[in-house]
């Protein structure tokens, strides 16, 4: 989490002070309309920067991913650099329409506009010419950018119909970046601030054709049958088996993919509940009827049918070398331990002389209940030589952090590893801070949430 802030920050911070390099003298000036035009050019810098890197961001790129901590994370850094680009771009809006409704109430005077003196440089003369249709397709383009974005945010919205309208902020990035190169301060342009934004503009209209060309994760997909299918009643969950032949290169436990059963839905992330092994290439999932999609993927999926997935993604692999491990799977958040469970099982059959992993506690807690799905779990847990704790919520109560360390004499040696409701997870990690861990180093949580 530390390091998606730090980088939240760096792109506001690296992009202020060379701004601040171009313009050494701005908060010196007594007259507001050259203020006005500054801000104009901090704000407009700022917004396309921070679109610029979500646009890459977009892609999915993999060189991140260890920084981050993962491509959820990198989805949270994504949104949050969404969220700023629409909060300054709204103020790069109000300086630009502010001052003339001032003028029209009477506020400011309108300013004398004298005779511009020749432009010298042709390309800067081009820009000129082209100064009326890219402050007119701008200003669309954010109107646009602004309502995408909001729904974007709004949960609510069918994801389905995210999926569709999301692209559309290509779209309007593309028209933005065109407003941003034509209306940027052309002596920029020779300065880092300018180096900076071509090089991220750059990036951002390359990354936008993609996403529009829909070659997003291109390269790391591949086409899977499903070959079985069984459903849960109990909790509502539906494990979906799927063959995949070749091209996959294999995953860790507690890694996730998107598939995609339907192309008008898009591509869903889950997160696989199978260790891998080459001689038997099979990748099973387990999706819970939370929203519109996976209610219906228990009417929609059959056995044979063609899945495309994409993948894998994530560092919640259960990679450190503490003496021990706890396990924390909230609800359908149990998905990767189970992974990771079937892993240890697979290591065992084919290395039974070697040593097993360290001592690891698994809680699961969860408000539904299914006897068959808690047998299957209790047997992988068994053959993962893992302590077991289910708590239903109705007869056991809700699950703490005092009960967790109850249970767990030695939890002050132990990493942690949580899956399931975000707002759960961080008030464990609040607890658990509160007594003494350091969550920063030990509390590893999937913040699987895309949007």
């Amino acid at each position: 989490m530390r390091n998606i802030a730090r980088a939240l920050w760096a792109t506001l911070a690296v992009l202020t002070v060379l701004w601040l390099l171009a313009e050494p003298s701005v908060f010196q000036t007594t007259d507001f309309l050259a203020l006005r035009t500054a801000m104009l050019q901090y704000s407009g810098i700022i917004a396309i920067g921070c679109m610029s890197v979500a646009m890459m961001l977009a892609l999915r790129p993999r060189w991140p991913e260890p920084w981050l901590g993962g491509l959820d994370k990198m989805y949270r850094l994504h949104k949050w650099l969404g969220i700023a680009a629409l909060v300054v771009a709204v103020i790069h809006w109000l300086w630009g329409q502010a001052p003339k409704w001032a003028v029209g109430l009477g506020w400011l005077e309108r300013p004398e506009r004298g005779e511009q003196p020749p432009l010298e440089n042709a390309v800067e003369e081009y820009f000129m010419s082209l100064r009326g249709a890219a402050e007119g397709l701008g200003e669309w383009a954010f109107y646009i950018a602004v309502l995408l974005i909001a729904l974007a945010l709004i949960q609510r919205f069918p994801y389905r119909l995210f999926y569709k309208t999301h692209r559309l902020l290509a779209v309007a990035y593309l028209v933005l970046a065109f407003h941003s190169v034509v209306l940027t301060k052309f002596d920029y342009w020779t300065s880092p601030v300018g180096w900076a934004l071509a090089l991220l503009l750059a990036g951002g209209t390359v990354s936008a054709v993609i996403v529009l060309l829909r070659r997003v994760g291109a390269g790391r997909q591949v086409r899977g049958r499903i070959a079985s299918i069984h459903y849960y009643p109990g909790v509502r969950a539906l494990e979906t088996e799927i063959e995949v032949p070749q091209g996959w290169p294999g995953h860790k436990a507690g890694q996730f993919a998107f598939a995609t059963s339907d192309a008008s839905e898009g591509a869903h992330p889950y997160t696989m509940a199978s260790g891998w092994k080459d001689d038997d290439r099979r990748i099973t999932f387990i999706t819970k009827e939370l929203g519109d999609h996976t209610s219906r993927l228990r009417e929609k999926l059959r056995v044979g049918q063609e899945i495309k997935l994409e993948g894998p993604y994530g560092c919640f692999t259960f990679d450190d070398a503490a003496p021990r491990q706890i396990w924390i799977g909230g609800g359908i958040g149990i998905t990767p331990f189970i992974a990771r469970m079937k892993h240890f099982a697979l290591e065992r059959a084919a290395h039974p002389d070697s040593p097993g992993p360290q001592p690891i506690d698994l809680f699961h807690t969860t408000a539904d209940y299914d006897e068959e799905a808690i047998a299957k779990m209790t047997a992988d847990a068994a053959a993962a030589d893992i302590r077991l704790h289910v708590l239903h919520d109705a007869r056991d109560g809700l699950l703490t952090g005092e009960r967790i360390r109850a249970e767990v004499p030695d939890w002050k040696n132990a990493s942690i590893w949580f899956c399931g409701p975000i707002g759960f997870g961080d008030a464990l990690r609040r607890d658990f801070a509160a007594h003494g861990l350091k969550v920063n180093e030990r509390f590893h949580q999937e913040l699987f949430s895309m949007r």
